[in-house]
């Protein structure tokens, strides 16, 4: 259920999607206004989970997932995201793979110490590797016991169609669980300020403030998912070439971009970089903040 409040100098409307808490502040004088953004921006929201979401029946990925190897038409939007979830693959030399997700069978990261056993990996390695899936940009076809998920997109897409079709001369910010995009300046010149929880319990300021006029902004990172065993951090960032969390990955990747599509993919990838991020971070050209 959406709700809408009015802020200094702007609206304020809140709701759940995609497992996460959603806001859209916009910078409109009459109410009247401010419900139909946020109509709008809840309604793409919506849509994009009931049509992608891995835990949603009856929808085009529980149709691929649930394929037992026969080939799924898809529609033109689909075919996009799968377009990119290849291209994504092949810039990450594999370490970005939407096939990663059966991991999840074995590994929980919820803070505690339990960790799968190696032949426990290789198992569910069987059923992982983009390399297995045949698409032609029309229809997909996975090997038996393979599944896509979407996930790692998922909200970035979201966020930035939201924006595509909210009213281009309202200055918004539209946030979908820490997903970002600024659809233009506000009326003032000035920023939208964006807080960005610093993991490190020893920061001194435990917020990091960020001053954004437009575009994208993703952050990615471990501060709530990961598994503890023998005093060593495991993220939940895992590699799908090994199935096993990402060595000396930092704590968040925060990047700023064009869009959140754009933002969330340099981000994405900077943490499957592990201690390789901050170099891979500096030949991308974007704004960028690490926490380690």
């Amino acid at each position: 259920m959406a709700t809408l409040r009015q802020d200094e100098g702007h609206w304020t409307g809140a709701f759940r999607a995609m497992a996460s808490p959603c806001e859209v502040l916009m910078e409109v004088d009459d109410r009247r206004d401010a419900e139909r953004i946020l109509s709008i921006v809840s309604s793409e929201a919506l849509r994009v989970e009931h049509k992608f979401s891995r835990y949603l029946p009856d929808n085009i990925v529980h149709r691929i997932n649930s394929s037992q190897g026969r080939p799924v038409v898809v529609d033109e939007e689909t075919a996009r995201l799968l377009d990119f979830a290849r291209t994504l693959h092949e810039l990450s030399e594999g370490r970005f793979d939407v096939t990663s997700g059966v991991l999840r069978r074995i590994w929980t990261f919820d803070g505690g110490s339990t960790i799968p056993d190696q032949e426990s990996i290789l198992e569910v390695l069987r059923y992982v590797g983009w390399n297995r899936v045949a698409w032609d940009g029309r229809a997909i076809r996975l090997e038996p016991g393979m599944q896509i998920d979407l996930g790692g997109i998922g909200k970035e897409y979201a966020v930035d169609r939201a924006a595509l079709i909210v009213d281009d001369r309202t200055s918004c910010l539209i946030n979908f669980g820490g997903d970002i995009v600024v659809t233009r300046a506000r009326r003032d010149g000035q920023p939208w300020r964006v807080g960005i929880e610093r993991p490190s319990p020893d920061s001194r300021d435990r917020v990091r403030v960020i001053r954004l006029n437009e575009g994208g902004l993703a952050t990615s990172g471990d501060t709530h998912r990961f598994v503890m065993k023998d005093g060593i951090r495991l993220s939940h960032i895992l590699d799908p070439r090994t199935g096993w969390p990402v060595a000396d990955a930092p704590r968040s990747v925060t990047v700023a971009a064009g869009s959140c599509v754009q933002a969330g993919m340099v981000a994405t990838l900077a943490m499957l970089h592990g201690a390789g991020a901050e170099d891979f971070l500096a030949a991308q050209g974007h704004r960028h903040w690490v926490a380690r």
